[in-house]
């Protein structure tokens, strides 16, 4: 996916602004299982996924890891707490698929919000849409079933059953791999 498309599906920018941001991109390549983002550690960048697949996890008390977020071509990564407080983030954001990603640096972000009202609107937008998608991925997981999820999985998403393992899909709904077979089974 293009950056501009990118850009254009946060917020439509005019030409000018639009290429101010793309200039500040750095296209990075990244192999599979590589980490974006650790957990412990200050990454202020923002992401966007170009090509590939990622999921951000944290650690269970038991040491499990437990997949919160996953976010193929078009998404963003970055850990939310390092950039806006410049604190060590909590998740790890790990790659699922050999992947192309384009890198903005926050100061530049910032510098470019100050300059252009264009982009700190765009930034805003961004910004509502990170909110508005953490809503909708924590209310299902309060209020409705594993099955439910899994129905909403094949409907938006049914690429994803080919592109993640298995452990990773049943973590982000909330259950055990098991729990997933037997859901898997009934609904076929």
């Amino acid at each position: 996916m293009d950056l501009n498309d990118i850009i254009g599906r946060i917020c439509p920018l005019p030409e000018v602004p639009a290429a101010r941001i793309a200039e500040c991109a750095e296209t990075v390549l990244l192999p599979k299982g590589a980490m974006v983002v650790e957990a412990g550690r200050v990454e202020t960048d923002i992401f966007f996924i170009a090509n590939g697949i990622a999921r951000a996890f944290v650690l269970s008390d038991q040491g499990r890891e437990v997949t919160f977020w996953i976010g193929a071509e078009g998404t963003a990564l970055l850990s939310l707490r390092s950039y806006v407080q410049d604190s060590p983030g909590y998740e790890n954001i790990q790659l699922m698929e050999d992947s192309r990603l384009y890198r903005l640096h926050r100061d530049d972000l910032h510098r470019l919000f100050r300059e252009d009202v264009h982009i700190a609107n765009w930034g805003r937008r961004f910004a509502e849409q990170q909110f508005l998608l953490t809503e909708e991925r924590l209310i299902p997981m309060l209020c409705t079933t594993a099955t439910r999820r899994y129905e909403h999985l094949l409907r938006h998403a049914p690429e994803l059953l080919q592109r993640l393992p298995l452990e990773h899909l049943a973590s982000w709904l909330g259950i055990t791999p098991a729990s997933l077979s037997r859901i898997r089974g009934k609904l076929r």
